[in-house]
């Protein structure tokens, strides 16, 4: 296992001083993999800020960072004036072809700039100030934010991508056989445009919103499924209406579901 640390705050060289209202942009590392001419993962995940993973020839997984801002209020306490916060640490470890970058910053804006050898599978997650954007990389993707967009473009293989307040916005230039899917929002447009040949079976929701698809799509009947159950506190009843459907004569199941928001199902 090849596991490589940054400890950004007490290099001079790369953070010049706390103090200072900057962002900065930082060559962290390149992480060889141990077996290269194979198919890999990466894992990252973090509080705040973007991460953006493009697809490229090489063989190693290539990180640069921006660090965000660090506000100077000039607040005062204990006697003294505040010339700064606390530091950022940033470390990745490999093992066996898996990458995991972990962030463990939780005050401080970062967004991670992030290459990657094509044949990759992606789980990503974010949380504050930040979208997810991703291009050219073909696997496996788990893709996750709350207050941000997702743009998948020009990916192959399976999705599942969920966030609360973003649009999902996805492309793909083939997709993985038998592989179930699912996209979703609360408040944000979900916009997924696949292969024409595709063969799926579709259950889409949008309470505030429309459902669109340029398919030539079967329709179900929209019967509204009712469930019936005891819960902690007595007898229950849930009601939800979905949008079922196949495209070319079905396949595996792909979710579409937002709250405030549309729906587009997109064919190319």
């Amino acid at each position: 296992m090849k596991r490589i640390k940054a400890w950004i705050a007490v290099l001079a060289v790369l953070w010049i001083s706390v103090a200072q209202a900057q962002e900065k942009e930082i060559d962290l590392f390149t992480i060889p993999l141990s077996s290269p001419s194979k198919e890999g993962m990466l894992k990252v995940e973090q509080l705040s800020g973007s991460i953006n993973v493009i697809a490229y020839e090489g063989k190693e997984v290539i990180v640069k960072v921006m660090v965000g801002e660090v506000e100077n209020s000039g607040q005062s306490k204990y006697g003294m004036k505040r010339i700064g916060g606390s530091g950022l640490s940033i470390s990745a470890e490999e093992e066996n072809n898996v990458v995991k970058i972990d962030n463990e910053a939780w005050n401080r804006k970062t967004d991670f700039e992030i290459k990657v050898p094509k044949n990759f599978s992606l789980k990503l997650k974010t949380v504050n100030d930040g979208d997810i954007y991703v291009e050219g990389v073909s696997g496996d993707m788990e893709i996750s934010n709350v207050n941000g967009h997702i743009t998948l473009k020009n990916v192959s293989g399976s999705a599942i991508t969920d966030t609360t307040n973003g649009e999902v916005k996805v492309n793909f230039n083939s997709v993985k056989e038998d592989s179930d899917m699912a996209f979703s929002s609360f408040n944000g447009n979900v916009e997924v445009t696949f292969p024409s040949m595709i063969k799926a079976n579709v259950k889409a929701k949008s309470d505030m919103g429309e459902i669109y698809s340029d398919f030539n799509m079967a329709i179900s009947e929209r019967e509204p499924k009712v469930e019936k159950g005891q819960s902690a506190r007595g007898y229950k009843v849930k009601i939800e209406q979905w949008l079922r459907g196949t495209i070319n004569g079905g396949g595996p199941e792909i979710l579409f579901k937002t709250f405030n928001g549309d729906i587009l199902i997109k064919s190319k």
